[in-house]
């Protein structure tokens, strides 16, 4: 199915000439009727004659209501442009057209209405006014046929061009991830919430889970109506009336975006390039405040300018909107920006997902150029290197490719060379080959500064090296495989080292861990703790089990803790439990090293204690 969008001046004939081709009345609102004039969008459809259906958006004319125009003709295939025979091209005509042309709407065709009110020779005159007016826009090749919604002179010519052009348009490709674009939001009697809009990008199907996008809200399709008629299944380029349970009409808006979950993301900053008309009379400048119109969706924005610090009328640059709320757009998305009075401008969205750039930069802005109109994998080359690493399954969705070709590319990129994978799955991280070159350098630079710094310790805590890498923490624990496996760093217990690193003790260092031990030495179950050196050394004799720390104030010597050990647990072999008291006679120390020896003794399992006694615990030897 394809959907049809009426574009043109207030009061020359759109509605009308809806009603004559269709028998649909589009002025669904009381005060549409009343003043004679709509106001929101209105919806119809037609079968033409080659048995197709065709959905019908029937817009505003009215300068007021031009952001109602916008959320109609966002998802369009063909344009019927209308201008009333006896008024010509008026204000309104040309600021809808030059929306057609900025959405990069390129099928359509010009309907002069009301013929029924003027000669001949008038006729003539509209009609070659409107052939230079088009003449330099995406319609200049629309067939004009003139028309009389009350004579119906013209209208099986208007209804054979619609059925003709679209019989040559390519039908909407379903890329498995469908997108509807709300705009209507109203509850039914017995049925309860329904939202309608154009379907894009996929199917839906009734009964399947669907996510409410920027809100993030779950629901299930309960049914689903194009053109009034239920289907199970609605095919991209439908307009749709999707029925939904367990959300109310006051959690969504028009603009919100309808879709399965799990794979479309709200963005704030976007990157695109920007075109100004040429019909404006001044400049736009760095950071003005626009409204940004995509879809159905109508959210204020800020322009970044990356290459000037104005836009003159008819200029093209590359600029970032940073949006003041969320909202759902991908890649090739086109849009129209506003100030309150005027249409400005427009674009494609190229990077739905940015960061904010730094400006007057060459090398983004070839980035940008590349996503752009790059290959392949030109574009997924541009698109990783923008934001690294990433897993693949984010890396096809940011790219904006077809997913099969996008797969494609990267395992062409990961042959080439090109880009380095990193784990296995659909959670593989990819990071260019310079991004990884990149990091190879970043970690034996951090980890060869901290031994610098601490040349006593056995090497850096993990956590440490994840805090100055700022991975994720699943990026880092793939990652770290990776470097683990090549031998870039070697792990030990919770600490990494390069390979080459020794422990390097200063000659006062050495001096303290000798005066040290052989304190320890000397009384061996009640050791002194005047001379105990600082922590770091304390911890690298524990990991060279040349002590035992039993607790913060109390270190044995191993061969003195070892003997302690098994005077306890031959004790308790012999008379089955042992006590404090007689811990501290059997070892002939104080009440002080007997409880911190007993108690590190239940922490390793060694004992358990039972009231006042302990008894051999599960790890004993």
């Amino acid at each position: 199915m394809f959907v049809l969008g009426t574009a043109g001046h207030i009061d020359h004939g759109k509605s009308v000439l809806v009603h004559a081709l269709t028998g649909i009345d589009p002025d669904r609102l009381r005060e549409e009727k009343e003043r004679g004039m709509t106001i929101d969008l209105g919806f119809a459809w037609l079968k033409l004659p080659s048995g197709q259906e065709v959905g019908i958006v029937d817009v505003p004319g009215h300068e007021h209501f031009i952001k109602n125009m916008l959320a109609g003709v966002g998802g369009i295939d063909l344009a019927l442009f209308i201008v009333a025979a006896n008024e010509g091209v008026m204000p309104q005509t040309k600021e809808h057209l030059d929306i057609l042309d900025l959405l990069g709407v390129g099928k359509g065709i010009v309907a002069i209405t009301k013929k029924d009110l003027v000669d001949e020779e008038l006729l003539s005159l509209v009609t070659m006014e409107i052939e230079e007016l088009i003449s330099s826009t995406t319609l200049s090749q629309a067939p004009i046929v003139a028309v009389s919604a009350v004579t119906d002179e013209g209208l099986p010519e208007l209804v054979s061009a619609i059925d003709q052009l679209l019989s040559s348009t390519q039908p909407r490709v379903d890329s498995g991830r469908p997108r509807l674009l709300i705009d209507r939001v109203f509850t039914i009697a017995g049925s309860g919430t329904v939202v309608t809009g154009t379907l894009i990008d996929g199917s839906l199907r009734v009964g399947q889970e669907v996510e409410i996008i920027p809100s993030g809200l779950k629901s299930r399709l309960r049914g689903l109506q194009t053109h009034k008629t239920r289907f199970d299944t609605a095919t991209p380029g439908s307009r749709v009336a999707a029925n939904l349970t367990g959300v109310a009409t006051s959690q969504l808006q028009r603009g919100d975006v309808l879709t399965k979950p799990g794979w479309l993301a709200p963005t704030t900053m976007l990157a695109t390039k920007l075109r100004l008309l040429p019909s404006l009379r001044r400049p736009l400048r760095y950071n003005t405040t626009v409204s940004f119109h995509t879809g159905a969706s109508e959210v204020m924005a800020k322009v970044r300018l990356l290459e000037k610090e104005e836009l003159n009328p008819g200029e093209s640059t590359w600029a970032q909107l940073a949006l003041a709320k969320p909202i759902a757009v991908v890649k090739g998305d086109r849009f129209i920006i506003r100030s309150p009075q005027d249409t400005l401008g427009g674009g494609e969205v190229i990077e739905p997902h940015t960061k904010r750039y730094r400006r007057y930069r060459p090398a983004i802005i070839q980035s940008l150029e590349t996503k752009e109109k790059g290959t392949a994998q030109e574009i997924l080359a541009a698109t990783l290197e923008a934001n690294q690493p990433q897993e693949i399954g984010n890396l096809l969705l940011n790219c904006g490719l077809p997913a099969k070709e996008a797969k494609l590319a990267i395992e062409a990129l990961i042959q080439d060379k090109m880009a380095m994978a990193v784990g296995a799955g659909e959670h593989r991280l990819l990071f260019s080959a310079l991004g990884w070159e990149h990091l190879l350098e970043a970690v034996t630079a951090i980890v060869q500064d901290y031994h610098r710094r601490f040349p006593a310790r056995p090497g850096m805590p993990r956590g440490e090296l994840a805090s100055k890498l700022k991975l994720p923490p699943a990026a880092f624990t793939t990652t770290l495989h990776r470097l683990l496996d090549e031998g870039v760093i070697i792990e030990e217990e919770a600490t990494v080292r390069l390979p080459s690193h020794q422990i390097q003790l200063t000659k006062d260092q050495q001096a303290k861990i000798d005066a040290f031990l052989n304190s320890l030495y000397q009384d061996p179950y009640a050791p002194p703790a005047d001379l105990m050196p600082d922590t770091e050394l304390v911890n690298l004799l524990v990991k060279q089990r040349r002590v035992v720390k039993v607790s913060d104030g109390v270190v044995f010597a191993a061969s003195a803790y070892d003997e302690m050990v098994e005077k306890i647990t031959d004790h308790i072999k012999a008379h089955g439990k042992v006590t404090l008291g007689e811990t501290r006679d059997l070892l002939n120390t104080s009440r002080k090293y007997a409880q911190a020896l007993l108690e590190y003794l239940d922490q390793e399992k060694i004992t358990r204690r039972t009231g006042d006694e302990r008894v051999l615990g599960t790890g004993s030897p």
